[in-house]
């Protein structure tokens, strides 16, 4: 594993050169950037192999991962500072109860605690189990379907409170198609070999789980049997991911009484009150059709397959939580099917992400006090800015927008929130209780907590403060409805620059355009550019600009979908474009932002490249990311992202510099015709 530099404010201040003698700890300096090359490869091949193969030849992936790269690498560091912050947690016997130190250490305590774990087995989901089974006719079923909502537990339709899309001054209350136990809808249809042998394997796995909780063999087959039908019939009435991309058409405000009609049965008014709101007089549904028949669903399928249905949803959702059987059961399916993952990580590495996923508001308070070097903030934003005045640069001087729509894309631009680094006010988390004595019993007052917080917002101002993200979080998003970006803390972290500054090219290829560049174009992508300044579903454009953007977006869609990734499995294009169109437009922000730098400027070579060479260089380095076939395969099917190849490849085969800095002639696998090269923002 590379060690990671965290990059200061104070080391910002130095030149990337100097004629000064190197000290012994530069001269051994190996550049990550220039090391992973792989000569053999030409750039115009497959830049992604050539500029990433030389680290993946000497790292395969390891046997307890789906992926090896940059991501795994920084995790691997950032999960180390995590586990010092739980054991100091554990091993704190004097710490106040109701603490942040109290409820890590608890947590993690009871995660690692695998005695304690076998002895309780699976007694504190039993309640919930007698509860299922006294179902005795619709009205006791919907009740009970409330009651899993509330510790976590999603089925039969999607329920959330969020912001009104359309007026995203406000929280509103959102139902739609629920999520199904395969990753996506399309693998109960598919009918080509991987995918028939996933569904195979899922109905044994069924199987399996069943009989882990003392159904016998025959039982537990009939079980798995109904689960499989009742889910197909789930997916049967769900949208494709395709169709999910949509704001408008997933968009339908209804009254309660016109959502009575779609499902009489459910009686909404009923429903959302056992979900814990009053006061609801509209509900925004996603997928009408989903709901039109989950009503001849509620009538058709028996109680007691329904049962078997709710019964799998607690045990999917906790699986992980429960002995070792039941946790090894899973992981086969889930991992080592669907992701190709030989082997499991260490305890300590598995239970130190489930305590950062559920306690990831109180550990980042103390990564960033004593982890996170000062001046991070600063830094972020000060390369933030940098792009985002590229950004108004370039819709300035499009000549494919009228000045109407490219005002109101600045006014967009300009009111932009770049949230970085942390919050700067944490979520309250004291009405949480945690102990010792049972890790599944802590995972599901977790989920408690959220839903609370959740529906707690119903009602209330909108809370713009609010992150969802972790300092600690090696990630980054941009939210349409607040017209906001938010980068964690942790993207400041470089790989393989140990006690030394990265030059602009490497900070500006992997911060500046895979992260900055990336997240504000989101605000300007198929699905971002249909929000106005403030948050809000709507349509600020001229008819003749959409109709001028939505064809360069088609070139794009057309582009990603030839893209061969396994077999005959191709990129789906339409699915990923949002992410394909956020690419394109942050590694050029990057490359115009870099340019303005003193390195940008210079002809001076940087291990042997020029500084554009290098900024693409470092641009690969952003997406240095290997996956297992079983993991590519899993991510065409159900993820919005293209994987890492053509996020390198596809971009960068789409950018005029690129063909320049690498000479990129006809011929060449990446080489695309002028005239075919895809340009938007």
């Amino acid at each position: 594993m590379k060690k990671i530099a965290f990059i200061t404010i104070s080391t910002f201040l130095f030149a990337c050169s100097s004629n000064e003698p190197k000290t012994e700890n530069e001269a051994n300096f190996i550049d990550p950037v220039t090391s992973h090359i792989d000569s053999s490869i030409a750039p115009g091949e497959n830049f992604f192999l050539f500029a990433n193969n030389g680290w993946f030849k000497a790292n395969p992936i390891p046997s307890s991962e789906k992926s090896n790269g940059i991501f795994r690498t920084i995790q691997d560091t950032i999960n180390e500072s995590i586990k010092k912050i739980c054991e100091s947690s554990a091993n704190d016997a004097k710490a106040t109860k109701g603490s942040n130190k109290q409820k890590i250490g608890d947590f993690y305590h009871s995660g690692m605690d695998t005695t304690t774990i076998e002895k309780v087995g699976i007694a504190p989901i039993i309640p919930t189990f007698s509860k299922i089974d006294a179902i005795t006719d619709v009205p006791s079923l919907l009740n009970t379907i409330a009651e899993l909502y509330k510790m976590g537990v999603p089925n039969t339709f999607g329920f959330t409170v969020t912001r009104d899309e359309k007026k995203s001054s406000q929280y509103a209350v959102y139902v739609s198609q629920p999520r199904l136990g395969l990753p996506d809808r399309d693998y109960y249809f598919n009918t080509d070999e991987r995918n028939a042998s996933i569904r195979s394997e899922y109905s044994k796995h069924l199987t399996a789980m069943f009989e882990l909780i003392a159904y016998e063999n025959k039982i537990a087959k009939k079980n798995a049997d109904g689960v499989l039908a009742l889910e197909t019939t789930i997916a049967k009435s769900s949208r494709k991911m395709e169709d999910l991309r949509d704001p408008y058409k997933n968009y339908n405000k209804m009254s309660i009484a016109q959502l009575n009609k779609l499902t009489p049965s459910v009686k909404w008014e009923e429903m959302i009150q056992k979900l814990g709101l009053s006061n609801v007089d509209s509900i925004i549904v996603a997928q009408p059709e989903y709901f039109t028949a989950l009503e001849k669903t509620l009538k058709t399928v028996s109680l007691d397959n329904w049962k078997v249905y709710l019964k799998w949803s607690v045990l999917n959702r906790f699986a992980d939580y429960l002995p070792k059987k039941i946790a090894d059961q899973d992981f086969y399916f889930y991992s080592t099917v669907l992701d190709g993952v030989k082997e499991q990580k260490p305890r300590w590495k598995t239970i130190v992400e489930s305590t950062d996923a559920s306690l990831g508001e109180l550990i980042g308070q103390v990564y960033v006090e004593e982890y996170l070097p000062k001046g991070t903030k600063e830094k972020l934003l000060e390369i933030g800015n940098n792009i985002r005045d590229v950004y108004a640069e370039h819709i300035k001087s499009l000549d494919w927008m009228s000045d109407v729509t490219k005002a109101k894309a600045q006014s967009k631009l300009k009111k932009l929130n770049m949230k970085v680094g942390y919050p700067d006010k944490w979520k309250d988390m004291s009405a949480l209780e945690l102990s010792r004595n049972s890790y599944v019993e802590n995972a599901i007052s977790v989920n408690k907590w959220g839903y609370n917080f959740m529906i707690g917002k119903f009602g209330k101002p909108v809370n713009k403060d609010e992150w969802e993200m972790y300092p600690q979080t090696y990630n980054a998003y941009y939210d349409p409805t607040m017209n906001e970006i938010v980068v964690p803390a942790c993207n400041i972290i470089v790989p393989g620059f140990e006690g030394r500054m990265p030059d602009d090219a490497v900070l500006y290829g992997i911060i500046g355009g895979s992260t900055f560049g990336h997240e504000i174009t989101h605000g300007f992508d198929d699905q971002g550019s249909l929000y106005d300044e403030n948050g809000n579903l709507t349509d600020w454009w001229t008819k003749e600009d959409r109709q001028k953007f939505e064809a360069k977006t088609n070139s794009i869609v057309e582009q990603f979908n030839n893209y061969v990734v396994l077999d005959s499995m191709h990129v789906r294009g339409e699915n990923t474009q949002g992410e394909n169109i956020a690419d394109l437009g942050g590694v050029i922000m990057g490359l115009e932002a870099f340019k303005k730098t003193k390195q940008g400027q210079s002809a001076e070579l940087f291990g042997g490249y020029t500084a554009t060479q290098r900024y693409f260089l470092g641009y690969g380095y952003a997406w240095m990311v290997n996956r297992t076939d079983a993991s590519l395969a899993k991510q065409i099917m159900s993820d919005v992202h293209a994987p890492a190849e053509f996020r390198i490849n596809g971009p960068l085969s789409d950018i005029d510099e690129f063909y320049k800095a690498f000479n990129i002639k006809e011929g060449d696998k990446m080489y695309r015709p002028a005239d075919k090269r895809v340009k938007i923002w």
